[in-house]
């Protein structure tokens, strides 16, 4: 499932290729053909992110996307006045002037009142994505549960738009034990998680990959708002992942393998419907 920094740099990707212009919009595969004639012809107003969930403005009308499991939207430049045949099941198709897109495969793709949008967006923590959030709010949600903290930081009302790759990797940079209950975590810890989240999370959405390598981190963190860093930014379809930096990981994928930190063994464990990668014998902050 795409984290929330995908789902981020997916907003600002339509934003950049259609917003104050009108959109053709259509619904190939046909099940969203009905609410496509409502945003065809119409002006793309603006599109933004809270955690995984998409909301675009377009006239009147609000398309709100999770794509899930399996869902993508790729956006792309017009190469000519034509734009080519749909591929597979196409749910929803935007075609303006300089870029069309396709939306394939999400969980959610529906439109929404400013009602609904109000209380999908109640239901959400805070986003490490987004200014002035309050970070406490989490810690509240967090710190009233016996559950683990690997539970609990994939819980969108706790944070929004953490996924399993941030969740391993931050947790394992900061040294913080997993299994570790809500209860049990400390202002401290969970300042500091939040801090890395928003230091993170940021060069995701610039390169199109989760970085979390230190000296990986260093290396995007000085890039990031260079005009290198824009043109990859700009040059990004989300047909694929990034590819500025070699995809390595301290925990995550790498079970049995020496721990960066401590050279013991690296473990995993299903938790929350996901894998869980942690040392054991140096993650022990709560």
């Amino acid at each position: 499932m795409p984290e929330g920094h995908t789902i981020h740099a997916l907003a600002r990707r339509l934003e950049r290729a259609f917003r104050g212009h009108e959109v053709a919009a259509s619904s190939p595969q046909g099940r969203f053909a009905a609410d496509a004639e409502r945003l065809d012809g119409r002006v793309l107003e603006r599109a933004g992110a809270w955690g995984k969930h998409l909301f675009v403005d377009v006239g009147d009308a609000t398309l709100h996307v999770h794509l899930g499991l399996i869902g993508s939207f790729h956006v792309k430049p017009r190469a000519a006045e034509s734009v080519p045949a749909p591929v597979g099941a196409v749910r929803l198709r935007l075609v303006g002037p300089t870029h069309w897109a396709d939306l394939r495969g999400p969980m959610i793709c529906t439109l929404v009142d400013a009602s609904r949008r109000r209380e999908i967006i109640s239901g959400l923590g805070p986003d490490p994505l987004r200014r002035a959030q309050h970070p406490e709010a989490g810690w509240e949600r967090l710190h009233r549960s016996r559950r683990t903290l690997a539970e609990l930081l994939m819980d969108q009302a706790v944070v929004a738009g953490v996924g399993n790759v941030y969740r391993c990797e931050v947790l394992h940079r900061l040294a913080v034990d997993p299994l570790t209950r809500g209860v049990d975590v400390s202002a401290e810890v969970w300042g500091e998680i939040w801090q890395d989240l928003v230091l993170l999370m940021p060069l995701g959405v610039t390169f199109a990959q989760i970085i979390t390598m230190p000296d990986q981190v260093a290396d995007a963190t000085r890039m990031r708002g260079s005009a290198k860093a824009r043109a990859i930014t700009r040059a990004s379809t989300g047909e694929r992942l990034g590819n500025t930096f070699e995809r390595r990981f301290l925990v995550y994928k790498r079970t049995g393998q020496p721990c960066p930190r401590c050279s013991n063994p690296l473990q995993q464990r299903e938790i929350a419907g996901r894998r869980l990668y942690w040392c054991p014998a140096c993650q022990l902050r709560h």
